[in-house]
C-alpha cells in the first residue's frame, strides 16, 4: 500500500518558505524592501500593508525609496516605520520618503547572525513536529491493519528521509544569510 505523504510535503514546504519570509526580514547592510512587509501604518482607520499605500523601490545600495500614492499618508507611514524600530532612519521631501540603512556594527552582525540562528531553530522544531504527525499517521494505518512492520519501518525511513533532505536546504538557507550578515 502507497502512504500519501503530501500532507509531509506540504509542511515541510510551508516551513521553508516560513523561514525564507522571517530571514527577508532580518535586515542586513543592503537595503531590501522586503523588510518593509511588517510595517503597517494606520490610514484611513485601519493598518494597512505598506505595498498598498505606495511603490517601494531600492535607490542604492543603503536607501529605500517610498512614494506613495495618496501624500497625506506620508506622516502615517513614516510613523509606522519609525515606531516598527528597524534600525533605519527615514527622510520626507516633496517626493516620498527616503529609508537610510546605517552600516551594520560587528555587534549588531553577532545579534543578527544569532537571530538567524534561532528563527532556523524554530523551522528545525516545526519540522520534528511534521514528522511526529506523520510517523503518527504510519503507526495508526499500521494498527487498522493497513500495513505490516516491514512496510511501517520502510516508511518510517522514507519520512525521516524527507525531514533530512529539509533540514540540509534550512541549513543551505542559513548558512547564505549568514553570509549576507557577514558582508
Amino acid at each position: 500500500m502507497a502512504y500519501d505523504f503530501s500532507a509531509l510535503d506540504a509542511g515541510v514546504k510551508e516551513t521553508k518558505e516560513w523561514l525564507e519570509r522571517e530571514f527577508s526580514s532580518i535586515r542586513t547592510g543592503r537595503s531590501s524592501p522586503a523588510i518593509l512587509d511588517s510595517v503597517k501604518p494606520e490610514v484611513y482607520g485601519m493598518r494597512t500593508p505598506m505595498q498598498q499605500l505606495g511603490s517601494v523601490s531600492i535607490e542604492d545600495a543603503r536607501t529605500l525609496r517610498v512614494i506613495p500614492w495618496d501624500k497625506s499618508a506620508m506622516k502615517a507611514i513614516e510613523k509606522a516605520i519609525t515606531e516598527a524600530d528597524l534600525g533605519v532612519s527615514v527622510v520626507t521631501d516633496d517626493q516620498g520618503l527616503r529609508i537610510i540603512f546605517p552600516e551594520l556594527t560587528a555587534e549588531r552582525r553577532t545579534i543578527l547572525a544569532k537571530l538567524a540562528g534561532q528563527k532556523c531553530e524554530e523551522a528545525r522544531v516545526t519540522l520534528r513536529g511534521h514528522r511526529t504527525d506523520a510517523i503518527k499517521g504510519l503507526e495508526s494505518a499500521e494498527k487498522e491493519g493497513g500495513m505490516g512492520e516491514d512496510e511501517l519501518k520502510r516508511l518510517k525511513e522514507e519520512v525521516q528521509k524527507k525531514i533530512d533532505a529539509a533540514n540540509t536546504e534550512l541549513d543551505a538557507l542559513l548558512k547564505r544569510k549568514h553570509e549576507e550578515i557577514t558582508q
